[in-house]
């Protein structure tokens, strides 16, 4: 049904005098990136999009904030509507807590026609204002090209942390954060200047992390919120390719446990009830409170690759004493993957088993998100993964379905405010992660997510081949820079690790 509307709307933007819209039509609008009912943070960079539907016509498109009190109208370019910056924060303000109404128009000969005008909501709380990551082709077989960037989230300012075209092509791998904190990271380089390269108290270190009794080099890590401690998996990893699966790879381990490394004694920690031949640990993360180490936990099988579909992680918890330096005597299961109580819409029913990855702790201590999906441990690459939530207060588990997709969701990592969760997933083509920001209310409930924004969305995840991988969010500006980086593994190792005692 079509209604005849007439108003005139101030075009200051534009420089036009006014635009008068003639007919409001019932048909929907297809953006792309997808920002249609998407809940976005106070201070994000403008949310720049483009038109999916071919439209030979002049398009407009009118944002309306605080309740009619602020508006602001903009043309298409080449396609593209590109807001404003200092505008756009105008805006953001104005409609902090509340919604942006936006409606798009089209001009047909001499007369103006809108779409069904939709909303994107703007919550309260801001989001940190960087977001750390590595780029790196969708495949194993490309080393070439590699390296981690920090992405103002305000802006579309993008920062070089490393290029590993500076220390010969090797691996740069599991960037981490404590707390968020700029100031105090860590990542390994693998292969030619391999070492963990650990940044803190403006301290730089290079360390060799491998020791005769443990089975590798420290890999998966997550920090203690008092900075002093890291839990790390060790890992003997190999790869395997399915001829005729969807899931083209698979990554399994043929053995891990889990450890925590003192940062200030450079002394490995463990227990014998991490530290099993049956099982296999892997995937650590620390309680808010640094009392309880979270971690994932599968019962070995006889034979890989062949067996990996026997292979179900479940996600398991055992106290951490820091004050003693001391593990506790009993294991907790929080999620039992061989019997799991609550499966993805997007696994098949008669699935019986699951697994988990990636679990993460909200810093409020409420949330634990983790990953499922059907068998293994690398959910990166099973289109199945999704998403899911296990409320530690009330113990109840749900999936994040406002999040999920019928592709891959899978590595993620909180805001320091433990409202909005970065996460990568593969639904723009099925091959590339790309990073998606949502909102989780205080309850629990998330909304609809969006990609991250860029100056020219379309064109840059076109033309940008390589994977956003492990996106984590910072608060600050990490003032490193790839020469740093390449100095200190070309220098010698500054600490040897050992296992405490």
């Amino acid at each position: 049904m079509v209604a005849l509307i007439c108003c005139v709307c101030c075009f200051v933007a534009c420089g036009e005098s006014s635009i008068t819209i003639t007919q409001q039509t019932d048909e929907e609008v297809s953006i792309y990136p997808d920002y249609v009912g998407v809940t976005i943070p106070p201070n994000i960079a403008p949310l720049n999009f483009s038109l999916l539907q071919e439209e030979p016509h002049e398009l407009a498109l009118r944002i309306v904030a605080g309740g009619g009190r602020d508006s602001l109208w903009v043309r298409a370019a080449d396609g593209q509507f590109s807001l404003p910056s200092k505008r756009w924060r105008q805006l953001l303000h104005a409609a902090q807590g509340q919604s942006l109404q936006l409606t798009l128009c089209r001009l047909s000969g001499d007369e103006w026609s809108a779409y069904r005008p939709f909303e994107i909501h703007v919550a309260a709380e801001p989001i940190d204002a960087y977001l750390a990551y590595r780029l790196i082709a969708p495949g194993y077989g490309l080393w070439n090209e590699m390296g981690l960037y920090q992405r103002s989230l305000e802006s579309f300012d993008e920062y070089a942390i490393f290029e590993n075209r500076f220390a010969e092509g090797n691996c740069v791998n599991c960037h981490s954060f404590a707390n968020q904190s700029p100031s105090a990271m860590l990542f390994h380089l693998r292969a030619r200047h391999d070492g963990t390269f650990l940044f803190r108290n403006n301290q730089r270190q290079r360390l060799n992390t491998k020791t005769p009794q443990t089975l590798s080099a420290l890999v998966y890590p997550s920090w203690h919120p008092s900075e002093r401690f890291v839990a790390f998996s060790v890992n003997t990893t190999f790869q395997a390719f399915h001829t005729a699966s969807r899931n083209r790879i698979e990554v399994m381990d043929d053995a891990s446990d889990v450890v925590v490394y003192d940062v200030d004694t450079h002394e490995i920690l463990t227990t014998p009830l991490l530290h099993t031949t049956p099982s296999l640990e892997t995937f650590p993360a620390f309680s808010p409170d640094g009392r309880t180490l979270y971690f994932c936990s599968a019962a070995a099988v006889d034979s890989l690759p062949q067996q990996h579909a026997d292979l179900h992680y479940s996600l398991l918890s055992i106290p951490f004493d820091p004050d003693s330096r001391t593990f506790g005597t009993t294991i907790d299961t929080l999620y039992d993957a061989t019997n799991p109580p609550l499966l993805a819409p997007s696994q098949d029913p008669l699935q019986c088993a699951a697994s988990v990855s990636f679990p993460r702790v909200s810093p409020d201590g409420k949330l634990l998100v983790f990953t499922q999906m059907d068998s293994g441990t690398f959910s990166i690459w099973h289109h199945e993964a999704d998403l899911f939530c296990l409320n530690l207060e009330t113990d109840s588990l749900y999936t994040l379905d406002a999040f999920n997709s019928p592709d891959t969701e899978s590595y993620h990592s909180w805001s320091s405010n433990s409202r909005w969760l970065v996460f990568s997933s593969r639904r723009d083509d099925g091959l590339h992660t790309r990073p998606y920001i949502g909102y989780i209310a205080a309850d629990g409930t998330p909304s609809k997510p969006f990609m991250l924004p860029q100056r020219h969305p379309a064109a840059h995840y076109a033309s940008e081949f390589r994977s956003y991988n492990i996106p984590e969010f910072v608060k600050g500006h990490i003032h490193l820079t790839p020469r740093d980086v390449a100095d200190l593994a070309t220098s010698d190792f500054t600490h040897q690790v050992t296992l405490g005692h």
